[in-house]
């Protein structure tokens, strides 16, 4: 069918509007199955037939067994048809290559992503189809959906607009869609079957014993995979005749398929450590291998494993992919024959070794991968040279795309390594340097969904090994992410988890954390007079501990929630009390602040004399800080205060004041034209997360 793009792994990353590395290979044979589809795109469907507008996508089925070009014909038929949906192509695959199914919400949120649509972390599986079927209305699509294990994957991801179209490639039949129309596909005609082979090795040995040939394609079953793998067994015997392989493929009864009998020819003829190395693959995550992880499963070197990568290449054992670095695939149709043959020949102890081996290596290439940007002190660089050759990074550059690339087998990695729970120490190990190396390469908000994954994983790790001081983390982790997506009940209840947690870890730092973050859930969700006693617990803790800073923050926090529930004594009070303990630290800034949130009660209250007092030593800290967009809000709130006390001559100047601060770029540091990026007068916002805590203006504020 193609020239080794035989059931080809669909784009499932950003990116995905671009076919994948079979898509340009040559395509033999199936003219009337593309002609078939094409004409099941044009013909009525049961809601046409019935004078109803269709109200979901057209659904065409491509079946066969991994091995038989379905993936090809369907990369084929979207390419031929592309020029008709101008919104482009989005390719998932919904199996792994072991066959386990693809969760609906990782498939959407690929998808998703390849759309450039933001999603929420942690989003639920029908959250994120509906978020695509959102995004999908009012385009023309094409969804090519791989490898689908069964009819509830599709419909999840189905859109409810008629003008995409939607092509799925599955073993069999999706039971349960309406109006899906199925092609199946068979083996190659013998014609097509003779090309491909023609395609592989030199045509005048086909041409010298057409019968053989047409023999070994019978043999073949006519498969465009076996007929690939026959290619290169061909290929690296050109002494062989075709005749004396289809001899041995008919000697061989005891293995069932044509597929199977090649592989384990191929995989005979190989010196040890090769075939061993060949058998291992099948531990790489998603089946992506480059080679640093071949050199880290056959324990040789990068240059060696990159050789032998190129000529599994060349047999057919491996597919190259399209990526700016060295990366191959492993066909999903040799994978689980792969997996066989290794657990046959390997005894489980070697195959554990062999993964750890591979998790330590790429726990190395993270670690360099985030430190290539840490190259401010001389301890980082330090740190950077003693990194071997080999894992080092040439840039940070380099660094992001390797990481971009790999993303995928990296969360694959993780998954597969908590799944394994023998090797719990790497996993956690693996999941702190992704995480770390994520942030520094993509920040947080980029990388939030990924990092939601990796939280959960490492929760499931700390639970089965009773790791409360983890869980505690992970805990307070994923309730920082749920409250940013403004699941407040839910952040609430894993904030609550995370107090158990860090009260059995006996860590007060983290239970000070977690029960801040509960009263901040409780003010989010405008519980006022808990979310103050949170607060007042928070701050024993950190008075407990000498943690001048960070009670002062607590007393703000304390004090906002008093202002929001209108208790304007109280919240006086207590922003006194912050004022005080940030005056002791000796935090300027804070101080200022702190002072601004004072003010803004006072004039709430309708103290107007007392704020334009605590506003005029604000603007002085504030300068002393440097702090222009402070001092722009100030002077507006100085503005508005003297207009309403009657001085509207001093209300003007001070908004002239505030305006020549937010114009331009910069005046003097020391006078009111300092430049500000701030633009109106502030207003309280309520934050939740536990890192930025204090009552901070909206308008100001980032």
């Amino acid at each position: 069918m193609t020239d080794q793009a035989v059931d080809a792994r669909g784009v499932s990353v950003p990116g995905a509007g671009r076919p994948s590395p079979a898509a340009a290979r040559v395509f033999l044979g199936r003219t009337q199955e593309l002609k078939g589809l094409r004409a099941d795109i044009e013909r009525a469907g049961l809601d046409t037939l019935s004078g109803r507008k269709a109200p979901r996508a057209r659904v065409l089925l491509i079946a066969g067994r991994p091995g038989s070009g379905r993936t090809a014909l369907a990369e084929k038929l979207v390419r031929q048809i592309a020029h008709r949906y101008p919104d482009g192509v989005l390719r998932a695959r919904l199996s792994d290559p072991d066959g386990t199914p693809v969760p609906v919400e990782r498939a959407a949120g690929d998808l998703l992503a390849a759309l450039g649509v933001a999603t929420p972390p942690g989003a639920d599986e029908d959250e994120l189809s509906q978020h695509l079927r959102d995004a999908l209305a009012g385009r023309r699509t094409v969804l090519l959906l791989d490898d689908a294990a069964d009819a509830a994957q599709v419909d999840a991801l189905l859109p409810d607009n008629a003008d995409c179209l939607l092509v799925a490639v599955s073993r069999g039949p999706l039971t349960g869609i309406s109006d899906v129309r199925p092609c199946t596909l068979g083996g190659l005609d013998t014609k097509s079957g003779l090309e491909l082979l023609g395609g592989r090795i030199d045509p005048v040995r086909i041409t010298v014993d057409p019968r053989a040939a047409e023999q070994l394609v019978e043999a073949c079953q006519g498969q465009p995979a076996a007929l690939v793998l026959a290619g290169g067994w061909l290929a690296a015997h050109p002494k062989a005749a075709v005749a004396d392989l289809a001899k041995q493929l008919h000697a061989d009864p005891d293995r069932p398929s044509p597929l199977q009998r090649l592989l384990h020819l191929m995989h005979d003829d190989l010196p040890g450590p090769v075939a061993r190395m060949l058998r291992l693959l099948c531990l790489a995550p998603v089946g992506d291998v480059d080679p640093h992880l071949a050199s880290a499963l056959a324990g040789c070197s990068v240059e060696e494993a990159r050789a032998q990568l190129d000529d599994f290449t060349a047999l057919g054992l491996l597919r190259a992919v399209d990526s700016p670095l060295p990366c191959y695939e492993v066909p999903g149709c040799l994978h689980p024959l792969l997996k066989d043959l290794a657990r046959r020949l390997d005894r489980p102890a070697e195959l554990q070794l062999a993964r750890a081996r591979m998790l330590e290596r790429t726990v190395r290439l993270l670690q360099s991968c985030r430190a290539i940007t840490e190259t401010g002190t001389p301890e980082a660089r330090e740190r950077l040279r003693s990194v071997p050759p080999a894992l080092r990074f040439p840039s940070p550059r380099a660094a992001e795309e390797w990481l971009r690339a790999r993303r995928g087998a990296l969360l694959a990695a993780a998954r597969l390594a908590v799944a394994d729970g023998e090797l719990d120490t790497l996993a956690r190990r693996l999941m702190a340097q992704l995480v770390r190396a994520m942030v520094a390469h993509l920040g947080t908000r980029a990388a939030a969904c990924d990092l939601y994954g990796i939280h959960r994983l490492v929760l499931d790790v700390a639970e089965r090994r009773r790791l409360p001081r983890e869980q505690a983390a992970a805990l307070l982790n994923l309730g920082d992410l749920d409250a940013r997506c403004g699941r407040s009940h839910q952040a609430l209840s894993r904030y609550r988890a995370a107090l158990d947690a860090a009260r059995a870890a006996g860590d007060p730092g983290a239970a000070g954390r977690a029960m801040e973050s509960v009263g901040g859930a409780h003010q989010e969700l405008g519980d006022f007079d808990r979310a103050a006693d949170w607060f007042g617990r928070a701050l024993a803790e950190r008075l407990a501990r000498g943690e001048q800073r960070d009670a002062a923050r607590l007393y703000g926090r304390i004090a906002a929630a008093h202002t929001y529930a209108g208790r304007y004594d109280e919240a006086l009070r207590t922003w006194r009390s912050a004022v005080a303990a940030h005056r002791r630290s000796g935090d300027v800034a804070g101080h200022a602040r702190t002072l601004s949130e004072l003010a803004r009660v006072q004039e709430y209250a309708g103290r107007f004399e007392e704020c334009l007092r605590t506003c005029q030593e604000a603007v002085e800290l504030a300068r002393r800080a440097g702090d222009v967009r402070l001092q722009a809000a100030l002077h507006l709130r100085l503005a508005d205060t003297l207009q309403r006390l009657g001085d509207p001559v001093a209300a003007s100047l001070h908004r002239g004041a505030a305006d020549r601060m937010l114009a331009g770029p910069a005046a003097s540091p020391a006078g009111p034209e300092e430049a500000a990026a701030a633009s109106s007068a502030p207003d309280i916002s309520r934050e939740h997360d536990g890192d930025t805590c204090e009552t901070r203006s909206a308008s100001i504020e980032d």
